[in-house]
């Protein structure tokens, strides 16, 4: 698995004053703590609701909004929803591997969101809504596809989650995270279903009726 400090996971953008000092303060506090993370990178729609949920779950230090998978660098939220950088909105999970397991948060994944509407979540529309994961090694492709075709028994109609390597990972605006936090009953339409029970790549599944 790659391991990582806490202020890689949150580098961000080059030159981003705000992100930079994130990195900095991250990079303090993993030297204090004196251990090691793993991070996976995950698109499901909305990242809002995906990052909300994943900072939800034991074992995972912070999940970060961001954008992925695009041709242009340092995108804004406003290129992105134009549907013309071919990025992704998506959420980078640093995580600690010896509380949560990358097995773990792909069963979370998978029930936070419907990984079988094309690009679209909810209300929301567009590629850059698509269901994606990106891969940081073979190790997470291997789970990754294993995982994928358990959560499938599942499901009546095809998932259409994209299982990619991870490109540069672009931090978003500061006022896109903990986006629910700031914005107490704010709707989402991310929550755990619990359609695919934990451990499902080793059961024979059953589809819901």
């Amino acid at each position: 698995m790659t391991r990582l400090t806490l202020a890689s996971s949150l580098s961000g953008a080059p030159g981003n004053q705000i992100t930079d000092g994130v990195a900095r303060k991250s990079e303090k506090a993993a030297r204090i703590l004196g251990f090691e993370m793993e991070k996976a990178t995950f698109a499901g729609g909305c990242f809002w609701g995906v990052e909300n949920l994943f900072n939800q779950m034991s074992g995972v230090i912070e999940a970060v909004s961001g954008y992925e998978g695009g041709t242009r660098d340092n995108p804004t939220y406003e290129q992105v929803c134009s549907g013309r950088t071919g990025h992704a909105e998506a959420v980078e999970v640093s995580y600690d591997p010896a509380k949560i397991t990358y097995d773990e948060l792909l069963n979370a994944f998978w029930n936070m969101h419907d990984p079988t509407t094309l690009n679209r979540q909810g209300p929301d529309h567009g590629h850059q809504y698509r269901s994606a994961v990106f891969f940081h090694n073979p190790a997470q492709e291997a789970a990754a596809r294993r995982s994928k075709e358990a959560a499938q028994r599942y499901f009546d109609r095809p998932i259409v989650t994209e299982i990619v390597p991870a490109s540069t990972f672009w931090r978003a605006e500061e006022y896109h995270q903990r986006y629910f936090e700031k914005h107490a009953g704010h709707y989402g339409c991310h929550f755990i279903r619990g359609w695919v029970p934990a451990g499902s790549e080793e059961t024979e599944g059953v589809k819901p009726s």
